[in-house]
Order: structure tokens, then sequence, then C-alpha cells
């Protein structure tokens, strides 16, 4: 396995609140702590990474009360208007290695694929994420709401995150993209829109992100099965 260090990186500067509360999604309750303090457990168990850099919005009062954020492994640093934004703040603090992005609230991200997708870096030089093969049938619409088609799943995967990449190349990447007003919805865009072809590694499904309040619920008990 590459002995070069790595990284991490978790953009936490966005503020919606499509769920509920006054808070932002990161800080909802979750177990015995929170959406992001979860999340964070689960980088934080992987001794391999050296620091984890949280991007947050300056006007954030709520992460440095947590108790994640008194590790010393964790840095904060201020994110940007959107997601692009705050990984590329982050990556300034890297000139070498190899670094992790994940989403603040995907909580339930098993140690097994975190392990799994570190272990492509000596045979996947333009990086790797983690991703699911799409497995609902999928309907195209039109602007009234009717289905006009649908889309063969073959070769569909939907990408997850952690994504991994070698930072000097991502840092370029995302710069050609930026710069060329590509939207970047996920680092993969980036490597992409550059010519690269980052490795499709398997992950488990339930590595979901928390969008909608039900979202809350299942999480829930899918870390309870995890530490069950």
């Amino acid at each position: 396995m590459s002995a070069e260090p790595l990284y991490a990186i978790v953009p936490a500067a966005g503020i919606g609140r499509r769920l509920q509360g006054e808070r932002s999604k990161q800080y909802l309750p979750l177990g015995d702590s929170c959406v992001i303090e979860q999340t964070l457990q689960v980088l934080l168990q992987q001794q391999a990474i050296h620091t984890i850099v949280v991007l947050l919005n300056p006007e954030d009062s709520y992460f440095t009360t947590l108790a994640v954020a008194a590790d010393p492994r964790i840095q904060i640093a201020e994110g940007g208007a959107q997601r692009v934004d705050s990984v590329w703040a982050g990556l300034q603090r890297f000139q070498a290695g190899w670094v992790l992005v994940h989403d603040a609230v995907r909580p339930c991200l098993h140690p097994d694929d975190l392990q799994r997708l570190l272990a492509v870096r000596d045979h996947a030089p333009a990086g790797a994420i983690l991703a699911t093969p799409v497995r609902d049938t999928i309907k195209r619409g039109d602007a009234q709401g009717k289905i006009v088609g649908a889309i063969s799943r073959e070769s569909l995967w939907q990408a997850l995150t952690p994504q991994l990449f070698p930072v000097p190349l991502l840092k370029v990447c995302l710069q050609r993209a930026l710069g060329a007003g590509i939207e970047i919805t996920d680092e993969a865009a980036a490597l992409t829109y550059c010519g690269y072809a980052p490795t499709l590694v398997p992950g488990r499904a339930d590595n979901i992100k928390i969008t909608y309040p039900e979202d809350l619920v299942m999480a829930a008990c899918l870390l309870a099965q995890q530490l069950g």
C-alpha cells in the first residue's frame, strides 16, 4: 500500500435546512451525538489518515462545541459558497500525498468500504471513488412530469463518498475545470473532464446521504446494526 501521506477533507459549509430546526443538517441528532460527529468518527478510526480538514461556514457556531472538534487530527478552515469551493480551500493545505473527500452528511460509511478504497492506491493513479451499481429502473420525465422513456441501468453507477485522489492531480483538474466553467458536482467530475478515468470501487448501498427526514431514521438503524 502507498507510503505517501493520507489526508481527508470534509466539506461542511452548507447551511441548508431542508430537514428541520434551526441547525444545518450535519448537526441534527443521530445516535448519541450528531450527524457530522458520526461521520468524522469513522474517518478517525482509520489511523492512516494524518489530518482531517473540516470546512465550515464562517457563521458556524456549533462545530467547536462538539467533542470531536478537540481531536488533534482535526483542523477547521473556512469553506466556500459551493462544495467545490470548500474542497479547493481544503486542498491548499496539502502539497503531496493522497486526499479523501467525504460528505459531512454521510455518517454510515462502513470501515470495510473505506479500507477497500484505500487499498487501490497502488494501482489507481487517477484515483478512485466508492460507488454502487444502479439497481432501480430509471425513468426520464418531461417538464409536465410525464414519463417519456427509460434509461438503461447497464454500466450506471451511483457515486458515493469518500472519493480518493492524489493531491497534485486533484488540484490541477479542479483548477482546469473551474477555469472552464464546468459544473463540478463531485471531485471525479473534474478528473473525467481532464481526460482521466478514476477507478470505481464497489461500495455498500447503505452508505446513505442525509437529505430527507426519513434518512435520519434509516441512518440511526444502520448505525445501530454496525455497532451491534
